[in-house]
């Protein structure tokens, strides 16, 4: 991928996306292409068709979708499955028609068969039921990853999919109502510990396990399979290492310096019991995290990004 070429960043304001912007010209990339929501709606076909004619980027990163927790998952079902359909039928089929070197699209290990065996492999992909909660979300990734390959295999297009596992780090959504689990809680402990409260309500029983991947690291091992990786079979990114949600609480409240009573609402639900990822197959493709979980939330705390957080609404995540 040569330092010159047009590379369009699909999803650019986004946490993955801006991610992304930010490695690509840490490692040379200025001929990146961008567009928000507002300029172009992703949803609509022909606006896609005019910017690919217009632009002819040659290549896509596919980071844009409507994204969010269990709570807004589950309350927006038809919007989720819709528009991430729409965008990736869209941004796929244009890439095809204008002959895109290379495309990488971004699944979510949401995927996965909700009691699928642990560490979760790429070929349980589709081996039985998914998380209701999230079930939308994760039909709309699974076609998108097919689509990838049926291009690749009636067409010969370059296009490759990866599966992180769950992200944090700059630009997150801090949103209580529809935010993902970390984010939550380090929003929750922080103001806790800045307005002195006593107690801090977690949801769920905390036993859960989830991996976490700093975006950054997701960024990096994005841009090294784009180097080195032209393969049809999609990728695991991720840490290879989980935590429960419990210890995950313990461990925010001690980096945020919070001393009051951690509570569990097992009135809400746990989601996936466990979700760590197989990441065998991209170690052995040249790539391993390099932010710990500790230090990475260290990162994120000092940024206090939840003290700027905004309304969030998941019918207005496509940018």
């Amino acid at each position: 991928m040569e330092k010159h070429a047009k590379i369009y960043v699909a999803g650019h304001r986004g946490m993955v996306g801006a991610a992304l912007v930010r490695r690509l010209r840490q490692a040379g990339y200025e001929n990146l292409v961008v567009r928000t929501s507002a300029e172009l709606d992703l949803r609509e076909q022909a606006a896609v068709e005019d910017f690919f004619a217009q632009e002819k980027p040659e290549y896509v990163l596919l980071a844009a979708a409507k994204v969010g927790g269990i709570h807004a998952n589950n309350t927006y079902r038809a919007d989720f499955l819709y528009d991430n359909l729409m965008i990736q039928n869209n941004v796929l089929r244009q890439s095809q028609q204008h002959g895109v070197r290379k495309l990488l699209f971004l699944g979510s290990s949401c995927i996965y068969p909700k009691l699928a065996p642990q560490p979760i492999k790429e070929e349980y992909l589709l081996t039985a039921a998914l998380e209701p909660t999230n079930e939308p979300y994760a039909i709309a990734k699974i076609a998108g990853l097919k689509l990838c390959e049926a291009y690749r295999t009636q067409y010969g297009c370059n296009f490759i999919s990866v599966m992180p596992t769950n992200l944090y780090g700059p630009g997150d959504n801090y949103d209580l109502a529809n935010s993902h689990v970390l984010p939550a809680m380090l929003r929750k402990f922080g103001e806790a510990t800045e307005k002195g409260l006593p107690r801090v309500s977690i949801w769920g029983t905390g036993t859960p396990r989830r991996e976490f991947l700093h975006v950054d690291d997701l960024a990096d091992a994005c841009l090294h399979l784009l180097l080195h990786y032209d393969g049809a079979q999609p990728v695991n990114i991720g840490t290879g290492r989980d935590i429960s949600i419990q210890e995950l609480a313990e461990l925010i409240a001690e980096l945020t310096g919070y001393v009051g009573e951690i509570i569990y609402d097992f009135s809400r639900p746990d989601g996936t019991p466990r979700k760590l990822l197989d990441v065998s197959y991209l170690h052995s493709l040249g790539w391993q995290h390099q932010i710990g979980l500790t230090e990475g939330l260290q990162s994120v705390i000092a940024g206090a990004d939840w003290r700027s957080a905004v309304k969030y609404s998941p019918l207005q995540a496509l940018a």
